[in-house]
């Protein structure tokens, strides 16, 4: 290997590192975590066991019989070695702990009550009713919320309280009980029988063709085509101006499209004397909160467009557009046997890099409707942010925000190859005839 190959390496190094840590690494975590169930309940370093109330009622319609969950719901008090050991390092009297052992190690009692009863019986009993109140919580025994950190810690819990379960309800009572997370395909199962899955995708489908072919290819060409014909100096202020979008903070940027259409904004001050009644214009009606969604990103879409438009067109050779004219051929005519031909790979570009850019952005949506008025703008790249980080209930559902993620990228790999077919890519890149 040649010095020079091997100094490319060596510069090249860094940027594979950063491409490996900041590009590959998460979308290999993002396909790891869509076949699980992570979630803020779950956490993502593995759970407990853990039975609940809420979890026997929805074993109660799985074949479990009431009598068995009801034996598993209740408190019981039960003298073992555990319980013991419990009451001795709360410092319960020493004599009495001596004789529950020694008579009556493995009794079982099904309330407090009865266990109280008990003790008063016994020849080293509690002197007092306040001993006796503080002693017999030692030897409580309750499955309910009680945290297991391994399978073997409830299972043996559940065969001590004799609940005369079968092996196959053993188990699934263990497996309900997991409050870690699991391997699983339910989140792709869950996102195609969730009716707003359907709603979700119309939603992108929308918001990506409209801004796609109204602003950030079409409106980008009209941009550029008019400011070729300008004056050099008015063309540069123009596409100066049209680069303040994409340039502005994007808080800045929607706050000021905020103050355009709030209750009390410009619009409605304007509006209000002529007999218009007030209201927010962005999220008064479904078409209108579209109507602004598409501007806001168009508008920052189109001046990318302009840019590489422009110098596209600048690159033609001038011959060209000369010859037309000394033919009397039109402004119309250049731009569409002239120009247009000669955006072939440009338009390419846009199209598919502002097409993958909209599959996968929503800040300026969570900014100014944030998928409202109800779900109507929600579109999939939030539906995913609303899932794994931010969403009403609190409990964030990481598996099922990182399936929705891998929807949107295998989405965006298929769009690619189709637009790659559509512009026929392989002839723009094919090696020209005369240096063949």
């Amino acid at each position: 290997m040649s010095l020079s190959a091997k100094l490319g390496y060596v510069f090249i190094a860094p940027a594979l590192v950063l491409v490996a840590v900041f590009f590959l690494t998460p979308v290999v975590l993002t396909g790891i975590f869509s076949f699980t169930n992570m979630s803020t309940a779950t956490g993502i370093t593995g759970g407990a066991y853990q039975i609940t109330p809420s979890l026997l009622r929805d074993l109660s319609g799985n074949g479990f019989e009431k009598k068995t969950l009801d034996t598993i719901g209740t408190e019981s008090y039960q003298v073992s070695q555990a319980t013991l050991q419990v009451a001795r390092e709360a410092g319960s009297h020493l004599d009495l702990l001596s004789e529950l052992e020694a008579d009556h190690l493995g009794s079982n009692f099904k309330n407090r009550r009865e266990f109280e009863r008990f003790l008063k019986k016994l020849q080293n009993r509690p002197r007092s009713t306040r001993e006796l109140k503080s002693t017999s919580p030692h030897f409580k025994k309750s499955l309910i919320n009680e945290r297991f950190e391994t399978e073997i810690d409830l299972r043996n819990s559940l065969v001590e309280m004799q609940a005369n379960l079968s092996e196959e309800q053993l188990n699934t009572l263990i497996q309900a009980a997991y409050t870690g997370w699991i391997w699983t395909t339910d989140n792709f199962h869950k996102m195609v029988i969730l009716p707003e899955t359907k709603q979700i995708l119309f939603n992108t489908i929308i918001y990506v063709t409209f801004t796609l072919l109204l602003f950030n290819v079409g409106f980008a060409l009209v941009l550029a085509i008019a400011t070729f014909y300008l004056p050099k100096g008015q063309a540069g202020v123009f596409r100066a101006l049209w680069l303040l979008p994409r340039i502005s903070p994007s808080v800045l940027y929607v706050v000021l499209w905020k103050w355009l259409t709030w209750d009390t904004g410009f619009l409605n001050a304007i509006l209000n004397p002529l007999g218009v009644a007030q209201r927010n214009w962005m999220l008064d009606t479904t078409l209108n909160a579209w109507f602004f969604v598409v501007l806001i990103n168009g508008f920052i879409g189109a001046s990318m467009g302009m840019i590489l438009f422009s110098s596209a067109i600048t690159a033609i050779p001038k011959p060209l557009l000369y010859a037309s004219e000394v033919d009397g051929a039109n402004r119309w005519q250049q731009i569409r046997f002239i120009i247009l031909p000669q955006l072939k790979w440009p338009i390419l570009f846009v199209t598919v890099y502002q097409c993958l850019s909209l599959l996968t952005s929503f800040e300026q949506i969570l900014l100014s409707t944030d998928g409202g008025p109800g779900s109507s703008t929600e579109v999939w790249a939030l539906a995913a942010y609303h899932s794994a980080l931010d969403n009403y209930w609190g409990n964030l559902q990481y598996g099922y925000g990182a399936a929705l993620a891998l929807v949107l990228v295998i989405i965006g790999v298929i769009m690619s190859f189709i637009f790659l077919r559509f512009f026929r890519f392989q002839e723009l890149v094919r090696q020209p005839r005369i240096e063949q």
